[in-house]
């Protein structure tokens, strides 16, 4: 496919940390061609002006807002914005025929009543809503094969439901009694005004958890998934901790194993037999355990498992980098799906080592 037969794709909201992955993987894709990039804030900057390192492969100017002029150049539309502004968006560029990838929450809750919980504000998109798909590709490759709309999930969830997902759906634990204790590098607060906790002095050698007690906005996403799972209501407790490092979560997972009979090595056949066809997730052997390095600059999940036979409590350790895995890599997986292409396509399998 020569470029002039490469599909066109524009990104609104591509200045932030999830939009310059997104332009990093788009200008790579060996089937797409970036021809737009959106914003308001920075609307008539050359995106050089932004990021001039970027400036030998990129010469696009941020554009400002048009629906109209966005759905008659792009295909596809991937939408890098604040909670609130996707569901605004998204149905005139479903109308004019885009398939659209939303990054923030808008379109991640089967149940809009649940968002509005969480994120406030009123909606009236419920239509669109019912519509799309919860853009988690090992656990929904088929319906995100079909979808139109896909809300892609957050980077916690997304490290902390591969890691459960087994165990919930093959019935092994006593859902209840999931706790996730999940650490996250400081990329994962965005690239907007600095919020004290996010100075390098406030950071640097500390760590500190955050939305304690059940109140993190990512909680209702992970119930939500969990419960589809289980199969029943089920509630989980999660806790997110900021780490001082750029780039990475490592979300550790306890639970109660129904059968204590089990060992290490039928919990690794388990894992290895679920995530078979999953080109994205590693479980890794024995007694390895993961780290965030290993993730870095990568679409890849690692996954170590092991036993507490005093206990009789299952310990899963989810690796992933936050902003590809957790945010744009997985949109461009969940791309590749929708366009019916290899879902490895355009996206990187090797970390930035050391």
């Amino acid at each position: 496919m020569g470029d002039s037969e490469r599909i066109p794709v524009g990104i609104i909201g591509a200045s932030g940390y999830g939009g310059i992955q997104l332009v990093r993987l788009l200008v790579d894709h060996p089937l797409l061609e970036l021809v737009y990039l959106g914003g308001d804030s920075t609307a008539g900057k050359p995106f050089s002006e932004i990021y001039p390192h970027l400036g030998h492969r990129i010469s696009l100017v941020v554009e400002p807002v048009d629906l109209e002029v966005i759905g008659d150049r792009c295909r596809i539309v991937f939408l890098s914005l604040p909670n609130g502004l996707a569901l605004k968006m998204a149905p005139r560029l479903l109308e004019k025929g885009c398939k659209v990838l939303d990054l923030s929450a808008d379109y991640r809750f089967s149940e809009l009543d649940t968002y509005k919980t969480w994120y406030g504000g009123d909606r009236d998109d419920y239509a669109t809503a019912q519509t799309a798909v919860y853009g988690l590709p090992e656990l929904y490759r088929d319906r995100i094969a079909d979808a139109q709309l896909v809300g892609c999930p957050g980077c916690f969830p997304t490290a902390s439901l591969l890691g459960l997902a087994p165990l919930l759906k093959q019935g092994l634990i006593v859902p209840e009694t999931a706790v996730i204790d999940a650490k996250s590098g400081t990329s994962g607060g965005g690239r907007q005004p600095p919020k004290v906790n996010m100075l390098l002095a406030e950071a640097d050698n500390s760590l500190g958890a955050y939305g304690v007690g059940g109140r993190h906005r990512h909680t209702p996403e992970i119930e939500q998934i969990c419960s589809d799972l289980a199969g029943h209501e089920v509630m989980v407790q999660f806790t997110p901790h900021l780490i001082p490092m750029v780039r990475g979560i490592l979300a550790t997972i306890y639970a109660t194993m129904r059968d204590p009979g089990l060992v290490r090595d039928d919990m690794l056949t388990i894992y290895q037999a679920f995530y078979r066809s999953c080109p994205w997730v590693r479980v890794l052997p024995s007694g390895i355990y993961p780290q965030t390095k290993w993730a870095c600059g990568t679409n890849l999940c690692y996954i170590g498992i092991e036993l507490d036979p005093r206990t009789g409590r299952v310990i899963v350790m989810s690796a992933i980098d936050n902003l590809l895995k957790g945010q744009a890599g997985q949109a461009v997986q969940c791309l590749n799906l929708m366009m019916g292409w290899e879902e490895t396509l355009g996206l990187p399998q090797l970390s930035f080592y050391p």
